[in-house]
């Protein structure tokens, strides 16, 4: 398979809990994902990351071009390299940072709240513009993802682009940083423990990211909210997730129907376990 990953490259994924970068779209399919993106911006009139209705959470049941783009095979085939070759999408969030902007992201772990076990979510993050250091690239602690699941603190910073403003609350050594950056087309893969976060984009350009997190059909939500996952390869054998429906057309009214129960369920749990976690009853 041309798209997997070299046995060394699986190597170096499991000692340091990330790897970047990996070649996966062409300059062709970048200007063709992000000019979808934007067309539907402006005929909005507005930016994806403002819009309402959580737009630029799950957005790949409201545009084929979003479908297109996650079941990219480049893409699945690196993952496929790491967790194998039945492979679901639990959740995805587009992250935009305009020019100038004060966006950007506290140090955290993505499996905080997605409450999934065993812990084999892999993040990637498709690169549909360049990612500097300058315009807030994903900066990451290598090999943090070995300490597991960490504390975390709801937080309500201006400009935090998580849903909760989660924030690590460990004590960790933050100098010892690496930064990813990538060029459009590119992506990076992060494991779910792995501790990262990124700073605000400070240059005149967007910076336009698609964070999707693929797991294994085997994982399983540790709480009794029954959500949804889209099979983007092989076989769901276990059932755990109710499956999510392909869009047929962008936008439409079946599609944004099939979105907003998905997200409803997905913040539902994600509430849910937040709660749990304030208790100190964290189940997983």
């Amino acid at each position: 398979m041309p798209g997997r990953l070299s046995e060394a490259a699986v190597v170096q994924y499991r000692s340091d809990g990330f790897l970047f970068p990996v070649d996966c779209l062409t300059a062709d399919e970048v200007q063709y994902f992000r000019g979808r993106l934007e067309a539907f911006e402006r005929a909005q009139g507005d930016t994806f990351g403002k819009m309402p209705d959580l737009v630029r959470s799950k957005s790949h049941l409201l545009f084929t071009w979003m479908d297109e783009l996650v079941r990219h095979p480049k893409v699945l085939d690196a993952v496929e390299s790491l967790i194998g070759p039945n492979i679901l999408i639990y959740h995805l969030t587009s992250w935009l940072k305009e020019p100038n902007e004060p966006s950007h992201v506290s140090w955290h772990q993505d499996g905080t709240y997605f409450g999934l076990q065993p812990f084999e979510q892999i993040t990637a993050w498709i690169a549909l513009t360049d990612a500097t250091p300058e315009m807030g690239c994903v900066k990451i602690i290598p090999g943090s993802h070995v300490i597991g699941q960490r504390p975390h603190k709801d937080t309500s910073t201006p400009g935090n682009l998580l849903s909760r403003g989660q924030t690590i609350e460990a004590r960790l050594d933050y100098t010892q940083y690496v930064m990813m950056p990538l060029r459009a087309g590119q992506i990076s893969l992060h494991h779910t423990h792995i501790v990262h976060s990124s700073e605000p984009n400070c240059t005149a350009e967007r910076r336009i990211g698609i964070g999707v997190s693929y797991i294994p059909p085997h994982c399983r939500l540790v709480n009794d909210v029954r959500v949804t996952a889209t099979l983007v390869r092989g076989r769901d054998e276990y059932g755990h997730f109710d499956p999510e429906p392909r869009p047929a057309a962008d936008f439409d009214a079946a599609s944004r129907a099939a979105h907003a129960e998905a997200v409803e369920r997905f913040f539902e749990s994600n509430k849910l376990l937040a709660a749990r976690r304030r208790s100190g009853n964290v189940g997983i």
